[in-house]
């Protein structure tokens, strides 16, 4: 057998203290990141648009004239869309748009005898859409953060992803913005596009500045987004991607590795773990593992991040072990490959999104499941939720008390103010008693 995971032995009842330090994770490296962009973010803050452009020249490479892509060139991109690339694209909307609507928040309202309370939900006013670039190409990205900001009702889209050599941003993402009708396109990605969105600029073109600021990203966009959180709302400060795939004696083999491999596709500090107690399915992985990757195509990219201290497979004593390991670990993405995994699944109290059975792996939800790719991860599932409408939307409180309403608690009011010594408080109740 070929170690390409390192296995990992987890003693039953070790403490959550002990278990957070057993489970593989990623070195922080938001700290090194964000004070290398913070330099960026100020400056586009300062200078504007000059310093997108010349971000942009350094950082990707691409002298660039015009920032904001014409609507021409989004066109011309929809309509040389491969129409097979269009029609998935199509159906991931389609199925996005339903599950998103089922999600729009409800108001409410509750009365005191005649005196109400209620709690009104609205859109945001504007959203600044980032996808990446880079190693591969993310139409799906687009799709999954316009898709419930319009159905959550914003009025504004923006949407920035890195040129490439012409300019511009990859063919297939300017398409499937126009298919999705962003006419807001701007070439330019990292630090440059995160502050650029948060800032604002309006020497030559005018970028109005966004409420929220959406999408996945690499440490320096993460970073970026920590310079600018107290500025403008963000979805999260997402780490790279990752995978815990939940397994017994009784999972396919063949499945558990071919999610691990394309988990770790994406990046070299993508994580894939496994956790199980049965030591002959590890034996049947590693083996499935060394198999499939003689025919991957990104075999030298999924070995570094199999290498890396973020992946490894978790081998425990029990059923109720494996549930434990998968609460604190808390992935982005968990799936379950289990005899009775919606048993096992309604045990799991933190992931991203949970993946039940043998025919829910993780690359249907990166397209076509219906749900959001984008997810929180490094274990912030525990207290983090994916991208959707309500990412989109805030809540206001609207008080109308009637005089009576307001003297049934009139004394109750005086007491607090008083004990709270803020007595003009109560004074501005006392007043309306004697009015």
């Amino acid at each position: 057998m070929t170690e390409l995971l390192r296995i990992i032995n987890v003693p039953a009842g070790v403490s959550t203290r002990e278990l957070r330090s057993l489970v593989p994770r990623a070195h922080d490296s938001l700290d090194k990141a964000r004070s290398s962009v913070a330099p960026v973010v100020e400056d586009v803050r300062d200078r504007g648009r000059v310093a997108v452009l010349e971000a942009t020249s350094r950082f990707d490479g691409v002298t660039v004239e015009q920032i904001r892509v014409p609507r021409e060139d989004l066109a011309r991109a929809c309509d040389e869309l491969d129409s097979s690339v269009r029609a998935a694209l199509e159906k991931s909307i389609a199925r996005l748009r339903q599950v998103s609507a089922h999600d729009v928040p409800q108001g409410s309202t509750t009365e005191f005898d005649g005196s109400f309370v209620s709690t009104r939900w609205t859109p945001v006013d504007r959203v600044g859409l980032y996808v990446p670039g880079g190693r591969a190409v993310y139409p799906s990205t687009v799709v999954m953060n316009a898709v419930p900001a319009q159905v959550a009702g914003v009025e504004s889209l923006a949407l920035a992803s890195p040129p490439g050599p012409s300019g511009l941003p990859h063919p297939v993402v300017m398409a499937t913005a126009e298919l999705l009708g962003v006419e807001e396109v701007w070439a330019m990605g990292g630090a440059q596009a995160i502050a650029a969105f948060a800032y604002g600029f309006d020497d030559g073109e005018v970028c109005e500045p966004v409420d929220v600021i959406t999408g996945p990203g690499n440490a320096y966009v993460a970073g970026a987004k920590s310079q600018v959180r107290s500025f403008v709302g963000v979805d999260s400060i997402a780490g790279p991607t990752e995978i815990i795939v939940c397994a017994d004696a009784q999972a396919k083999p063949e499945l558990v590795a071919a999610d691990l491999i394309s988990q770790a596709e994406h990046d070299p500090l993508a994580a894939s773990v496994l956790v199980t107690a049965s030591a002959d399915l590890v034996t049947r992985v590693q083996d499935e593992l060394d198999r499939q990757l003689e025919t991957a195509k990104h075999r030298e990219r999924i070995c570094e991040a199999f290498a890396g201290p973020q992946s490894g497979i978790l081998l425990v004593e029990s059923r109720s072990d494996m549930v434990r390991v998968a609460n604190v670990y808390a992935g982005e993405h968990v799936e379950v490959m289990v005899e009775d995994p919606h048993e096992f699944a309604r045990e799991l109290r933190h992931g991203g999104t949970i993946f039940i059975g043998d025919y829910s792996p993780v690359a249907l939800g990166d397209y076509c499941s219906g749900s959001n790719h984008v997810l929180p991860t490094s274990g912030t599932a525990t207290h983090a939720s994916p991208l959707g409408v309500h990412s989109f939307m805030k809540s206001s409180q609207i008080v109308s008390y009637t005089r009576d309403g307001l003297l049934d608690v009139a004394d109750h009011i005086e007491t607090l103010a008083d004990a709270e010594n803020l007595p003009a408080h109560g004074y501005a109740v006392h007043l309306r008693r004697e009015s």
